[in-house]
């Protein structure tokens, strides 16, 4: 077993008062044991206290640019390779995730490279007309001045079936400048920790107002005290999870939850030449690989358009040798009871579909047995979108027109978030207009599913805008001042 690993950042609470609870991470051959921070009550109010206090004292008076520059380095510091938290990261988040290494050494850089400065800038023009409504009152297009405040202290609840998802919602905390807790994740207890610990270190000011620790999900007192204490919760998971929580926030609370999602493709004819269709095959595998399908942006579905060189059957092979040659360089992650059993039932389902009469000549191919780390199901009939077995399968379903797909999805449309679209671009944008009007929110290339751009509308709403109240001064406050001047008289 390693070194015990500290997990959490906890400021204005002595490392030596802090109750731990140890967690041991198996994978790969090797264990990885993790304390965890575990408060009392007492020090779970204390610590809101201090957070909500140097963010008022300090944070709310920083210029963004600052805070921009402070995030900046420590994502460079992850970003380096040679630096010590990369290097332990590169080393442990295998072991505690299970993803193989070569999958987290790229997944942590695109991620870190997301929030860079220039990324960063980008982050906050999306959402704010002029970025400077974060430091002071700006003048409004109307007439008047208006100023941005996100929350006095902002809850983060995460979940960890990507690593590194907490660093979108904390970096989004601090860029409104809210006091930030985070409750770290049992899968996943590590990054957000040790990316508190680098901001703290370019900017200890600013390490102030930023906690992240961990308690029970449930567990009654302490959970209670960070759900009072907040004056905005945001909370990723399952949805049931969420329903749960919703119920025990405070009703003066804001709640802002982002649950289960399913994610799907679409090829179309004029994609799919000799020289084209194996290429895509290859992104659409990596779409499906990264991070097992557990992502939220992640197809389950790929929807094949017929009247292409190649037939959506021959794509399904295409795909079938893609995850196939992926899998001796991105081994699949060690699978727990239960989902081993949802890819077996999903598997039974399609193989009963064959054996009624529907086989490979015209209706069901079940490509992949069940020992290979990976399935692929060819459907040639138009089939409604469903959720796959996720770890690497996948169904390929045959369209006559991608215009039916809409149709297929709009049943799970409480459930939609991320399409893939190869298509030329006139269609693109005719797909895309009636994606949208059925729920999709995100439209992105295949290859590129798993990774979103900096400032993308998670979920179709706004990263920062959203966690802001807006004050104005109307142009009638700022006129009558005008009375009241020294130079009135």
């Amino acid at each position: 077993m390693s070194d015990l690993e500290q997990a959490g950042h906890l400021p204005g609470i002595p490392a030596d008062a802090v109750g731990r609870r140890i967690v041991a991470h198996e994978a790969w051959g090797e264990t990885v044991a993790v304390a965890l921070p575990s408060l009392s009550e007492e020090q779970a109010k204390a610590l809101c206290g201090h957070v909500r206090i140097r963010a008022r004292d300090t944070l709310r008076r920083m210029e963004t640019a600052r805070i921009v520059a402070a995030i900046d380095r420590a994502s460079a510091c992850l970003l380096d390779r040679s630096h010590p938290l990369r290097r332990k990261a590169e080393a442990l988040l295998p072991v505690v995730t299970g993803y193989d290494r070569e999958t987290v050494r790229l997944g942590l850089t695109s991620t870190l490279k997301t929030f860079r400065r220039p990324q960063l800038l980008r982050f906050l023009a999306e959402d704010f007309f002029n970025p400077g409504v974060l430091d002071g009152f700006q003048p409004a297009v109307k007439g008047g001045f208006v100023r941005a405040q996100g929350p006095a202290l902002l809850l983060h609840v995460w979940a960890g079936n990507v690593p590194a998802l907490a660093l979108w919602s904390l970096v989004a905390g601090l860029l409104v400048k809210s006091g930030t807790v985070g409750k770290l994740a049992l899968a996943e207890p590590l990054t957000a920790g040790w990316f508190a610990r680098a901001i703290a270190e370019a900017d200890p000011e600013l390490g102030e107002c930023l906690a992240v620790t961990w308690w029970k999900g449930g567990a009654g007192a302490v959970e209670a005290v960070f759900l009072r204490e907040a004056d905005c919760v945001m909370a990723y998971g399952g949805n049931e999870t969420l329903a749960a929580l919703r119920a025990k926030v405070p009703v003066a609370t804001r709640f802002l939850p982002h649950g289960h999602r399913i994610g799907f493709a679409m090829v179309a004819r004029e994609a799919l030449d000799s020289r084209r269709a194996g290429p895509l095959a290859r992104l659409a595998a990596h779409d499906v690989v990264r991070y097992e399908q557990q992502g939220c942006y992640a197809p389950q579905m790929l929807f094949v358009e017929r009247g292409g060189a190649v037939a959506p059957g021959e794509f399904a092979r295409h795909l079938a040798h893609a995850l196939a040659a992926t899998a001796s360089r991105h081994p699949r992650r060690r699978l727990e009871a239960g989902e081993a059993a949802a890819i077996a039932a999903w598997r039974s389902a399609y193989e009963m579909r064959a054996l009624e009469g529907e086989g490979p000549s015209g209706g069901t191919e079940l490509l992949g047995d069940l020992a290979d780390p990976w399935s692929v199901v060819h459907l040639d009939a138009a089939t409604p979108l469903s959720p796959s077995g996720l770890n690497r399968t996948v169904a390929v379903v045959a369209v006559d027109d991608l215009a039916e797909v809409s149709g297929l999805v709009a049943p799970h449309r409480a459930y939609l978030q991320s399409a893939g679209i190869a298509a030329a671009p006139a269609r693109l944008f005719r797909l895309a207009d009636d994606l949208a009007g059925i729920g999709v929110t995100r439209i992105s290339a295949l290859g590129r599913m798993t990774a979103p751009e900096a400032g993308w509308h998670h979920d179709g709403r706004f990263s920062l805008l959203d966690l802001v109240t807006v004050t104005e001064i109307e142009h009638s406050a700022e006129a009558a001042a005008e009375g009241f001047a020294p130079y009135a008289d």
